[in-house]
C-alpha cells in the first residue's frame, strides 16, 4: 500500500505508536482504547493494520493460508525487504516447507519426550529455593528467572556451560526484530557480530551433548528427514524460542502471585491447579505481546478489506484481556477457565518451546507451593522496554517459609 494512501475505508485510524517506551511500559490503558476504537485499526505511523480484539486476533493466527508467517512475523516484510538474519525455518515458514520440520521439532519438544528432564528441573528448582530462603531478599530477574532458565533449558538442549547470557542477548535481538527498526532494535543488535557466531557455533553437532534435545535434531539428519544444513538452524530455533519468553514468564508469574496473595494461597493449598494457574499467568501478563502476519491475497476481516502483501499487527496482550472474551479480564483469577488464550499463539505456528516452557514454570511453581514458600515484592519494579516481550528488568522480592 502506498505510503501516502488514505486510511482504508471501514478502518478507524490511530496515531498511537505501540512501540514507544511509554506505551510499552504502560500497555493496558491504550489496549482498551484500541479495542473500543475498532476490530481493526489503521496505524498511521506504521501504515499497517492492528488487531486489538480477541476474535480477530484468533482468526488471523488460525488462518495461515490468508495471513502468512513466511514473509516474517515482524514488522519487516520479507517480500519487500531483506531480513537482518536468516529467517526461522519454523516460525517464518508456511506449509508445505513448514510441515516436516514442525513434525520433527514437535516430536522432540513434546510432553512425553520432555518427561525425562522433569526430575532434573526439580533438583535445580529446589537448589534455587534453598538459596532464596537463605538470602531472603533478591532481585528475582537475575537471581530467580534468569538463574533457573539459563541453567535448566540449555542443559536440556545439550549446550555446554559457558557464557549463557549470550543466549539471552540473542533472544533479545530476535524478538526485538519483530517490531520496527527503531532505537530499541538498534540497541539490541549492538553485539550481533559477537553473539551471532557464538550461537551458531553452539548449534553445531560436535558441541551438543549426546541424547539431549539438540542432538535429537541431528538424529533426524541420519534418518533423512532434514538436511545437515537445516539441522543447526532448527537447533537455533530452540535457542531463540526457549529463553527470553520463559524468563519473562517466570518473572510475570512471581509478580502476579506476589501481588495477588490470595491466589497463591489457593495454589499452595492445592498444587494440582499449578498448570491451570500458570495458564492464567500467560493470559493475564502475556510475555509475548505482539507479532505480525502478512496477507497472501486481498482479505476481508471485520468489514475491512485488507490488500494482499500487507502487514497486520496482532496484539496478544490486548486480546488476552478483551472483555468480549473474558469476564473481569483485568483480574488475576487462578480458578478461571482460561482455555482459548493466545499467550503462546495457536495452531501450526504456536510457540515451539511452549511445552518445555510450561514444564519449567510448572516445576518451579509446584516446588515453591509444595514447600509452602511465600514471596512478596519489596521495592520498585521496572519493566523492560522491548518491542515484543513484556517482562521485568528489576523485580525485588523476599522469599520466606510460609
Amino acid at each position: 500500500m502506498a505510503q501516502d494512501a488514505a486510511p482504508p475505508r471501514g478502518a478507524p485510524a490511530s496515531d498511537i505508536d505501540p512501540f514507544s517506551p511509554q506505551h510499552i511500559l504502560n500497555p493496558y490503558a491504550w489496549h482498551h482504547e484500541m479495542r473500543e476504537l475498532g476490530a481493526l485499526v489503521w496505524l498511521t505511523k506504521y501504515r499497517c493494520f492492528f488487531a486489538p480484539r480477541y476474535a480477530e486476533a484468533f482468526q488471523i493466527i488460525a488462518d495461515y493460508q490468508s495471513f502468512s508467517s513466511a514473509a516474517g512475523v515482524g514488522h519487516t516484510n520479507f517480500n519487500k525487504e531483506k531480513p537482518w538474519r536468516q529467517p526461522s525455518m519454523l516460525l517464518e515458514a508456511d506449509p508445505p516447507d513448514h510441515t516436516p520440520r514442525r513434525a520433527i521439532v514437535g516430536r522432540i519438544l513434546s510432553a512425553p519426550n520432555l518427561r525425562v528432564f522433569r526430575s532434573g528441573f526439580e533438583v535445580e528448582a529446589n537448589r534455587l529455593i534453598d538459596r532464596l530462603l537463605q538470602q531472603r531478599d533478591v532481585d528475582a530477574v537475575p537471581e530467580v528467572a534468569q538463574a533457573y532458565v539459563l541453567k535448566v533449558f540449555p542443559d536440556a538442549v545439550g549446550i555446554a556451560d559457558g557464557d549463557r547470557m549470550n543466549l539471552l542477548k540473542y533472544g533479545t535481538m530476535v524478538f526485538n526484530a519483530f517490531g520496527p527498526q527503531n532505537d530499541i532494535f538498534d540497541e539490541s543488535v549492538r553485539d550481533l557480530g559477537e553473539v551471532g557466531p557464538w550461537i551458531m557455533e553452539r548449534c553445531q553437532h560436535r558441541n551438543l551433548e549426546p541424547g539431549k534435545l539438540g542432538d535429537q535434531v541431528y538424529q533426524a539428519v541420519s534418518g533423512g528427514q532434514i538436511t545437515a544444513e537445516e539441522a543447526p538452524i532448527l537447533v537455533r530455533s530452540f535457542l531463540s524460542a526457549g529463553v527470553d519468553t520463559t524468563i519473562d514468564a517466570v518473572g510475570n508469574a512471581l509478580w502476579s502471585f506476589a501481588t495477588n496473595p490470595a491466589e497463591w494461597a489457593k495454589v499452595k493449598a492445592n498444587q494440582g491447579i499449578v498448570k491451570q494457574a500458570f495458564e492464567e499467568v500467560l493470559r493475564y501478563e502475556s510475555p509475548f505481546q505482539t507479532f505480525f502476519r502478512t496477507t497472501t491475497k486481498d482479505v476481508e476481516l471485520a468489514g475491512v478489506k485488507i490488500p494482499g502483501n500487507e502487514k497486520v499487527m496482532l496484539n496478544i496482550g490486548s486480546a488476552n484481556r478483551d472483555p468480549r472474551k473474558w469476564e473481569r479480564p483485568d483480574v488475576f483469577d487462578v480458578s478461571r477457565d482460561v482455555r482459548g488464550h493466545v499467550g503462546l499463539g495457536y495452531g501450526i505456528h504456536a510457540c515451539i518451546g511452549q511445552m518445555i516452557s510450561r514444564l519449567e514454570n510448572e516445576v518451579l511453581l509446584t516446588e515453591l507451593a509444595r514447600r509452602k514458600v511465600d514471596f512478596e515484592v519489596t521495592g520498585p519494579t521496572e519493566y523492560k522496554v522491548h518491542n515484543t516481550l513484556r517482562g521485568f528488568t528489576k523485580l525485588p522480592m523476599r522469599f520466606k517459609q510460609g
